[in-house]
């Protein structure tokens, strides 16, 4: 499972990062994710931030 923000519409919120703080980091004001695949036991938390960003800039595949 991999997670991607898309940095055109991320609004610096932070909101991904207090939810799922193993996935996601800020950098430059930007979320990011922290590596290429989300871990088994992170991938709910990474599904609750995609969910819960207010502008939908975090897509899981």
């Amino acid at each position: 499972m991999k997670a991607i923000v898309d940095e055109d519409l991320c609004t610096g919120c932070e909101l991904c990062t207090q939810t799922c703080p193993d996935v996601f980091e800020m950098v430059d004001d930007m979320a990011k994710v922290k590596g290429e695949e989300i871990p088994a036991d992170t991938q709910d938390c990474a599904k609750q931030a995609a969910e819960e960003c207010p502008v939908e800039a975090i897509k899981i595949e």
